[in-house]
């Protein structure tokens, strides 16, 4: 028999039993640092805590520490050691004070970047370009399951209501476990993270959040550290949160990380025409940008890029003003102001954002 979400350890815990503990005083010049990582499937992230007996200024004065890659598909056994390189500080909100997150950057024995390390080449990208000032925004969607991988609030034996009134609901028969996303936008605010909203979306049990505007590489810094906030509080309430593009077979919408771009120029008067040149060249990049917006080089947005709920076709490039239908659209108010950004429609949930910001600039900015 599968288990229910009241079976769940996390859930059966009783959380008020830790704050005796959180709440004893830290010994003079020492702090918490969880350092965390993307693990060679290059969307789960991996974290693990050490002591400190300094306060960091910046991701330079931190040690570069090393793990074993052998238990995260990114080593052999017989040569397991991968490297944390520290990249970038947030504020912990689980263990608040002078405690940390970091987010860190993988490299092999031999000093290369791992597999998953799509940071590094992005980085590089970011330096050349940072002239033109690149702006990103993405809204992160994602579904909360319970401990059997059902969608939280969703029948065991059938299916709820059809879509139509979860967008934005309200009301306990509309929208499920609002504590984790009060939760979880407090937490990053505290972090530090850009987080600018949050709302419930159109299937049941299925949210979003937005982060951003952020220039260059900090837009993914921020974003994985805000997924890793997501999973880190739903583990907390015993739920998971699921960042998979299409949870629910069938006539309930996928869910995406649409990524809104600009440029210097496209925010200034006249950038409309920025805009459009921009379009024009990711129409003649489409494959290669569907192949850097999942994981799977494009076999996850096969199940959600359909042409229906909301998404344009994995095959077909398009664009138009307010068209949420399209690969590529320009919000109505862009287009009656003639200046802004535009909306790339087609990252998946599950993207690297730092693979989906690469390939954005190389087309738009270093027109390759």
């Amino acid at each position: 028999m599968s288990r229910t979400l009241e079976e769940s350890p996390n859930a059966h815990i009783n959380k008020t039993l830790l704050d005796k503990y959180m709440s004893l005083p830290m010994p003079e010049g020492k702090i918490q640092a969880t350092y965390i990582w993307i693990d060679g499937t290059g969307e789960n992230l991996r974290c693990k805590d050490r002591t400190l007996e300094f306060i960091p200024e910046k991701p330079s004065d931190l040690p570069i520490w090393n793990y074993d890659g052998s238990s995260c598909y990114q080593a052999e056994g017989h040569n397991s050691d991968v490297y944390l390189h520290p990249v970038a500080i947030f504020k912990d909100p689980m263990r608040p004070g002078n405690n940390i997150l970091v987010m860190c950057e993988t490299y092999r024995f031999d000093g290369t970047p791992t597999q998953s390390n799509k940071r590094r080449t992005c980085r590089e990208v970011c330096d050349k370009v940072a002239d033109q000032q690149p702006w990103f925004g993405i809204e992160q969607e994602y579904t909360l399951l319970d401990i059997d991988g059902r969608p939280l609030g969703w029948p065991k034996n059938g299916f709820p209501g059809p879509q139509g009134p979860y967008y934005c609901g309200v009301g306990a028969n509309k929208v499920y476990a609002r504590d984790i996303v009060d939760a979880h936008y407090r937490a990053c605010l505290y972090a530090g993270i850009k987080i600018c909203g949050t709302n419930a979306e159109v299937m049941p049990a299925q949210w979003e959040y937005q982060v951003g505007p952020c220039e260059g590489i900090s837009i993914g810094d921020e974003l994985w550290v805000s997924r890793f906030l997501l999973h880190r509080i739903a583990e907390e309430f015993g739920i998971v949160a699921t960042l998979d593009p299409k949870p629910m077979v069938g006539d309930w919408n996928g869910a995406g990380a649409h990524t809104n771009v600009s440029t210097k120029t496209m925010r200034e008067e006249g950038g409309i025409v920025e805009i459009e040149s921009a379009i024009a060249k990711l129409s003649k990049c489409h494959e290669r940008h569907i192949r850097a917006y999942d994981p799977r080089e494009g076999k996850d947005n096969e199940r959600r890029l359909t042409g229906k709920h909301e998404t344009s076709s994995i095959y077909d490039f398009n664009a138009g003003v307010a068209n949420r239908g399209a690969s590529v659209r320009i919000p109505r108010g862009v287009a009656d102001e003639g200046k802004g950004y535009f909306e790339d429609r087609r990252p998946s949930s599950n993207c690297d954002p730092y693979s989906v910001v690469e390939a954005i600039l190389r087309t738009i900015c270093l027109d390759e």
